[in-house]
């Protein structure tokens, strides 16, 4: 079974900086896209930042520049770093990763899964 789990959320000042990781385990065949999403309070889920598996980045236009996801292959880990934070960034963050399972016998089927979140409170 594949789980996600996030770490490393909480309250920080405006202009300050968090870092949220999220490691992906169990039985994983390959790990591919890797990224972040949020969602605050009577909003959509909106993407943040996707990273793939050779390295390559996608940001959305409120965070470039600010933001900085990475990955760490081996650990099957993706990182977010958050710098100059706003109190718009406030929200939750989850983690999503495209993942095939182990499944001996057949083909890898690839699926995505999602981490249950942490909280990004920016407040003074």
């Amino acid at each position: 079974q594949v789980q996600l789990v996030e770490s490393g959320g909480g309250l920080v000042q405006p202009g300050g900086s968090l870092r949220i990781s999220c490691a992906a385990s169990g039985s994983i065949f390959e790990v591919n896209a890797m990224g972040w999403y949020r969602q605050a309070p009577g909003k959509q889920r909106e993407l943040v930042a996707v990273i793939a598996s050779g390295g390559s980045t996608n940001y959305a236009g409120s965070v470039k520049g600010r933001f900085t996801i990475s990955r760490d292959n081996a650990k099957n880990t993706v990182y977010l770093q958050m710098n100059s934070l706003k109190p718009e960034d406030t929200a939750v963050y989850y983690c999503n990763a495209e993942i095939a399972p182990m499944s001996p016998g057949y083909a890898p089927k690839k699926y995505h899964y999602w981490g249950q979140g942490t909280q990004v409170t920016v407040s003074s």
